[in-house]
């Protein structure tokens, strides 16, 4: 009899049905039929039924968080019961223990980590039976059944195992030496509180905190553009004043003057360009192209779109959503017909049809079996549902991945871009940009429903007429307008994931992006929602409006880490190239592991040596300093010295540095911790009540300049002293 163990229970039923069962507490028995002629027993886990264990159990003295401790290296990694999962493990152990049970199917996810969970409880039951593995991308009926009568060899899938045991054993050397390290070294410079490092988190966070670090010391600038109307023969357009490509001015007055020179003047087109450009459809989905659009359009965080996936792909509606692949093989492209007739048929997508192309199976864009990885694109499979159906969020991640199906059988998208350069009194030169739809094609599908989705620069495109090289006219109207150049913007989550993906480069091409063979990115496409999810618990990082914003307490870990190898992105997206390259089968594990053990030591001595020269006085340390209780528990603020106004003390009272008087004779003494866009340290506080003055501090800004002074209190108020 074979005993197939899956990675979840919904998982496990949906294997299951195909074929007659009967549900049992923790398992199902399925009926003897042609697959299985003596019937089979299918089991689970629930996702990771076991763990590492912890650091004490290797060794008593790695409990305690000490220094004098570290590194914490193992000699073997060893893995637990999970505790609240015992009951569900016995289960599996039962089975795998039956002298009846002569083979195991390996039935987790079709990925590494699938791979993992299963064979870590396996190798906990000390199973030595033969074992074989189902490797499906969907879980239809139909993919189900061809899954089992074409089961992989184990020894074809061990390698990702051996990748996603690496992965997961270096992760927890990194993350546990380099988070005490930099704990207790922060708490030495009186900040409490514990501090996560990770070997992908840790990277991410530094992308996110050097973004904020540019808008931070991002310095505003004014600027002027001139704007001129243009009459030719009855036919009206607008231009820009441009020297050597250049729009903007910083001189208001020379603006005013170029305004001035062109008022009513003549005007002639001194030449006319005409580019015709072809946008072919966009690629199939992988799951951080998912992620991304999702973000964009409905403002969906990775993980929420990811969840969503994961339970359309368990209702057997769409192919296994952690691929990061674009790409089908011809077996998948067979199929399309099929499912595209099913949904010309729905009320929501009938407008489609007829589609302009009946097949694309030899259409190597999207047909391409060399850039199939573990998993093909995310498509829709047969089990075509009607999103009507569906709850909205559901309903709009389908619809995403339908379109993409739908607009890959259309025409491509063809515009032709203008650009005429006016000349005023052969002297100004202006510059007008236009474009025109030539064929709509595939942009019929994406931009009905959305056409938030359009990128094309609003602003500089116009409607132009009809207009001739040589033709001459008048400047009609013309004015000044002035602005400010804007600081660089924050991530939204869904740019995140793609940077997370190309481990830190800026790609802005989105086409780029997709076709990458092999991206040497920050984690993988199962991993990156759920790093942004850490970042989030552990207070790094705060999501308001879609824009991620670095905290106060993200912040002063990456200048903690500072130059470390920790920080790195590229050293980062290396050790992922090399995990894929085991994964393949290509590069050994051991000497991994090894390079690991090193990096981890390299790591703490990086922190010991850094921590000497660490300073934070510009930072508001408050929330990391303990503060003493009274006996009914309420928190009572810390003391930094003796009132300049009475003779109360001053305490920190969150927002304020402020009298202890306050509440008795109304004492009005108050700083504000932060002041012109500088936070007041305590340090500095503390020298202010006891010295008059603090020490001078950079970084007060006004103005948009900044500048550095010390705060002393003079004429019983707060008042600046330059340096």
């Amino acid at each position: 009899m074979k005993l197939i163990i899956a990675e979840k229970p919904d998982q496990g039923l949906k294997l299951a049905s195909p074929f007659s069962y009967t549900k049992k507490d923790g398992y199902v028995e399925i009926s003897p039929n042609q697959w299985f002629p003596n019937g089979a027993l299918l089991t689970w886990a629930i996702g990771h039924l076991c763990e590492l264990v912890p650091p004490e159990e290797y060794d008593p003295k790695w409990k305690k968080w000490s220094l004098e401790t570290l590194p914490i290296i193992p000699n073997h990694f060893q893995h637990r019961v999970t505790k609240s999962k015992w009951k569900q493990f016995n289960i599996i152990k039962g089975f795998v223990n039956r002298k009846d049970i002569d083979e195991i199917i390996i039935a987790g996810d079709a990925e590494r980590e699938g791979e993992a969970i299963v064979r870590i409880i396996l190798e906990k039951c000390n199973n030595q039976k033969k074992m074989k593995r189902l490797w499906i991308s969907s879980l239809t009926p139909k993919s189900v059944i061809h899954g089992f009568e074409n089961l992989l060899e184990e020894s074809e899938t061990r390698s990702i195992y051996y990748e996603a045991l690496s992965r997961a054993c270096a992760d927890w050397l990194v993350g546990m030496n380099a988070s005490r390290a930099y704990t207790l070294l922060l708490q030495k410079k009186g900040i409490s509180d514990v501090f996560s490092t990770g070997r992908v988190q840790t990277p991410t966070l530094a992308l996110i905190v050097k973004r904020e670090k540019e808008i931070e010391n991002f310095k505003s600038e004014p600027f002027w553009e001139v704007l001129a109307t243009f009459h030719m023969d009855g036919k009206n357009y607008s231009g820009k004043w441009h020297k050597d490509g250049e729009t903007r001015l910083q001189d208001e007055s020379m603006a005013k003057k170029i305004a001035e020179f062109c008022k009513g003047k003549e005007a002639i087109i001194s030449s006319i360009e005409k580019e015709r450009k072809e946008f072919q459809p966009p690629l199939f989905f992988n799951l951080s192209a998912l992620q991304a659009t999702a973000n964009k359009l409905y403002k969906f965080s990775p993980k929420h779109t990811l969840d969503i996936a994961q339970k359309l792909y368990v209702k057997g509606i769409i192919s296994y959503p952690r691929s990061d692949s674009s790409f089908v093989t011809k077996e998948e492209a067979a199929s399309f017909p099929e499912i595209l007739q099913k949904l010309s048929k729905l009320e929501r997508y009938k407008d489609y049809f007829p589609l302009p192309k009946t097949s694309i199976i030899n259409n190597s864009r999207y047909v391409n079996a060399k850039k199939v990885t573990d998993h093909y694109a995310i498509i829709p499979t047969e089990q075509v549902v009607n999103p009507t159906k569906m709850s909205a969020d559901e309903e709009k991640i389908y619809s995403l991945i339908v379109e993409r199906l739908i607009v890959a059988h259309y025409e491509k998208a063809i515009f032709d871009y203008t650009t005429i350069h006016t000349l005023v009194e052969n002297r100004a030169t202006f510059i007008s940009k236009g474009k025109e739809q030539i064929q709509e094609g595939w942009r019929a599908v994406i931009y009905k429903n959305n056409s938030e989705q359009k990128n094309e620069n609003q602003e500089d495109d116009q409607d132009l007429p009809s207009l001739q090289e040589g033709e001459k006219g008048i400047v009609k109207a013309i004015k000044v307008k002035g602005g400010k150049t804007q600081p660089p913007k924050r991530y939204t989550e869904g740019q995140l994931i793609t940077l997370m993906k190309t481990a830190g480069k800026h790609l802005e091409d989105e086409e780029l992006i997709k076709v990458l063979n092999k991206t040497e990115g920050l984690g993988t496409e199962a991993t990156r929602a759920g790093i942004i999810g850490v970042l989030k618990d552990r207070k790094y990082i705060e999501v308001k409006k879609n824009q991620v914003f670095a905290t106060n307490k993200g912040t002063l870990l990456i200048e903690s880490i500072g130059d470390s190898l920790l920080a790195s992105p590229e050293m980062t997206a290396k050790w992922e190239q090399r995990l894929h390259e085991i994964g393949e089968g290509k590069a050994s594990p051991n000497i991994f592991m090894e390079q690991a053990k090193k990096l981890s030591i390299k790591l703490i001595n990086d922190a010991r040596e850094n921590s000497g020269e660490w300073d934070f006085q510009h930072f508001d340390l408050t929330e990391f300093q303990k503060n003493k209780t009274s006996k009914n528990g309420k928190k009572l603020g810390t003391k930094l010295g003796k009132c300049r106004k009475c003779d109360g003390d001053v305490v920190d009272k969150g927002k304020i540095f402020g009298c202890s008087n306050y509440n008795t004779s109304k004492c009005d003494f108050a700083i504000s911790k932060k002041i012109l866009g500088r936070s007041i340290s305590q340090t500095n506080i503390k020298k202010l009540l006891t010295e008059g003055s603090t020490d001078f501090i950079k970084g007060f800004k006004k103005d948009g300049k900044e500048f550095t002074a010390k705060l002393e209190w003079k004429d019983n108020k707060i008042s600046f002293l330059y340096k």
